[in-house]
């Protein structure tokens, strides 16, 4: 079984781990073109943080899909970034637990479809720990709830990129956002569907502290990797 290191940076500027992603992802790919991974070397590295209110726009996402303007966002103290994820448009803020794996899948034995299955699966079990039942929905990434009269609500937002089978990004899932955020936009391109936490679906503050423990414990399960500090 792979090692992989995990790294909870708490709270940190967008751009600022941004560039702490990219400089894993850059380090990890240049080794591997190298060929200088020794066995015992982590797969990789795992960043666990909460970002000041920002909202981002993946590479093929739908600019029109922001509701209001950068001035309008920048009054409220939010950011805005187009970054090279997939995925359409979402927010992260204070409260959300965003979990960004820089992972060589080679090394893991993962395609990205299992991958991405892997990610979905650990927030799944995640919240059928606290009594909810969370699904994928065919054709949208993510996790996804399904409330009375069959609407939709995520969860957990998922949007990555992998080059040389190298992974970067990963997911968001709210576990007490404030969800007025996400009326700034049409989250991940859905006009039909809404937004939900583990706060609102538990009738409880759940807390960030609470959940990190346990959303480890499946994530390295479903990825079957083993975690250093």
């Amino acid at each position: 079984m792979q090692k992989v290191e995990i790294r909870d940076l708490q709270s940190m500027a967008y751009s600022e781990c941004w560039d702490l992603q990219r400089s894993l992802f850059d380090a990890l790919c240049a080794k591997k073109a190298a060929k200088t991974i020794a066995p015992d070397d982590p797969a990789g590295t795992i960043l666990l943080v909460e970002h000041p209110a920002v909202y981002t726009l993946g590479k093929s996402g739908n600019e029109s899909n922001m509701l209001v303007s950068e001035e309008y966002l920048k009054s409220l103290g939010a950011e805005f970034y187009h970054i090279d994820r997939g995925g359409d448009i979402t927010f992260h803020g204070p409260g959300q637990l965003v979990c960004y794996p820089i992972i060589d899948l080679d090394a893991i034995g993962l395609g990205i479809r299992r991958y991405i299955d892997a990610l979905e699966q650990s927030v799944i079990d995640l919240a059928k720990e606290y009594g909810i039942e969370a699904h994928r929905s065919e054709g949208a990434s993510g996790v996804w709830i399904t409330r009375p009269g069959n609407r939709l609500e995520k969860l957990c937002a998922i949007g990555v990129r992998a080059s040389h089978g190298v992974t970067m990004h990963g997911l968001a899932m709210n576990v007490s956002t404030d969800l007025q955020w996400f009326h700034n936009i049409n989250p991940c391109g859905f006009i039909d569907r809404g937004v939900c936490s583990l706060t609102t679906l538990t009738g409880r503050s759940v807390k960030m502290e609470e959940v990190k423990p346990k959303f480890i414990d499946y994530l390295t399960k479903n990825l079957n990797v083993k975690i250093y500090k």
